[in-house]
């Protein structure tokens, strides 16, 4: 659910202290766990070091980026893949058309 137009904007405002003044270039990425942060024009051109529950992830603001959340650049959970035997027969035949294309591009290099 979105915030009513009343309350304005949510940005955090020791973030927006942290870069006030500040040169975007000569700036290191700034930490920050305020994943609900919504990012402003002022924001744009700095680096953010967003937590995402396990480790900081680097997020370059760009223009496209203003009025989303700094947390959603900051994925929480990793996807590692669907699938099991299906899957795995899959794999078997790509690996073994590689190695098939790598023996043929020697084979014409010689």
């Amino acid at each position: 659910m979105t915030r009513s137009m009343k309350k304005g904007p949510y940005v955090d405002e020791r973030l927006l202290k942290k870069i006030e003044g500040k040169d975007p270039l000569q700036t290191p990425a700034v930490k920050t766990w305020a994943r609900a942060s919504m990012i402003s024009p002022e924001m744009v051109g700095f680096t953010f070091a967003v937590h995402n529950g396990r480790k900081h992830i680097d997020v370059l603001v760009s223009e496209d980026m203003i009025g989303h959340r700094l947390g959603e650049f900051s994925p929480t959970r990793t996807f590692h893949r669907h699938g099991g035997k299906l899957m795995k027969e899959l794999e078997q035949k790509k690996r073994e058309a590689e190695i098939q294309a790598a023996k043929a591009a020697k084979a014409n290099a010689k």
